[in-house]
């Protein structure tokens, strides 16, 4: 179903994090795609661009504040401190007050002018629009192979995702509302959004290496955002180590038959070895890795039971409406 031909009233949410190398031409680029948008008449003069400030050390938040000063279309959103890219992106959505609202990082590799084939699904009724990769020719070997095994692994844990898709999304106003229903600490935004179920459609784009700068998500965040998809979204690891203890037991119930076989055949064995130490190891690591797995587990439920604020607002910077209400 088609939305009424109004204007929209566009969000465009950018969380920085030491961005201040690339800021100035995310700006000049966002900017520039409103002005276009409004002269065609399809955004309204109200749309404004929130770039939240994830606590960053350089110039960054600098910056916004020169720019809101300026008059460019800029809301300006500082956390009180480094909360994490998926809380920063929350904090911005949440205080987004447009029709619709896109997300897209600072660094520029998102393609900007795929935001108007995301504005032309939300006019013909979509709720959710999802930006896909075209392809990852331009990633390394290793990224490519380890993010096709990461969705498909996701997949076969029962975890909906979009494959290819980063957080460069459009979302109607009721479907950030419907987001902000959900108050868990640990976000996966990209398997949380799909959950809501709404209309959705994906645009392809190609995506560009970053602009300046460096990544802000290193081995480690993204081993570790891994693993927060897996935790928040599946139980399927502590059934696999349900099954794992029954299949060890069953190896081992081979291991002591084949014993009796080779001592009853009278075979050379040498004295123990077998019933010792392969299984000490094989138990050991088993047990290892169980633990490991519910510990994650119950490190999630503690963080969640604590419910804990996910976020504080230090300041918002945004122009002030004259006495027309521009």
């Amino acid at each position: 179903m088609e939305r009424m031909a109004a204007a929209t009233n566009l969000s465009i949410v950018v969380p920085c994090f030491n961005e201040a190398e690339v800021f100035p031409e995310t700006l000049r680029r966002l900017e520039e795609l409103l002005r276009k948008l409004e002269a065609e008449g399809r955004l309204s003069s109200a749309s404004r661009i929130f770039f939240v400030d994830d606590g960053s050390r350089d110039e960054t938040w600098n910056l916004i504040l020169r720019a809101v000063d300026a008059g460019s279309p800029v809301v300006g959103i500082r956390l009180s401190r480094n909360c994490g890219h998926q809380t920063a992106l929350v904090a911005g959505l949440e205080a987004s007050d447009g029709d619709a609202a896109v997300s897209i990082d600072a660094d520029l590799q998102d393609d900007v002018s795929a935001i108007e084939l995301m504005l032309a699904k939300f006019e013909q009724g979509a709720d959710i629009v999802y930006g896909v990769r075209r392809s990852r020719d331009g990633d390394s070997l290793f990224k490519r192979g380890t993010a096709k095994a990461f969705y498909r692994f996701l997949g076969l844990l029962g975890v909906e995702t979009v494959s290819d898709h980063a957080d460069f999304r459009l979302m109607s106003r009721r479907a950030v509302a419907a987001l902000g229903e959900y108050q868990e600490v640990n976000l996966y935004l990209r398997g949380m959004i799909p959950l809501l179920g709404f209309q959705s459609e994906s645009v392809l784009y190609d995506r560009q290496g970053r602009f300046a700068g460096q990544s802000k998500y290193p081995l480690r965040r993204m081993i570790g955002l891994a693993l927060n998809a897996v935790t928040s979204f599946s139980v399927m690891p502590l059934r696999l180590i349900s099954v794992l203890g029954i299949l060890v037991s069953l190896a081992t119930l081979f291991l002591a038959v084949w014993i009796l076989v080779k001592a009853f055949t009278h075979a050379q064995l040498v004295p123990g070895w077998a019933s010792t130490v392969l299984p000490i190891y094989f138990l050991g690591g088993v047990q290892l890795i169980g633990i490991g797995i519910i510990g994650e587990y119950v490190g999630k439920l503690y963080l969640e039971a604590k419910r804990r604020p996910r976020y504080f607002i230090d300041r918002i910077h945004r122009q002030t409406p004259d006495a027309s209400g521009r």
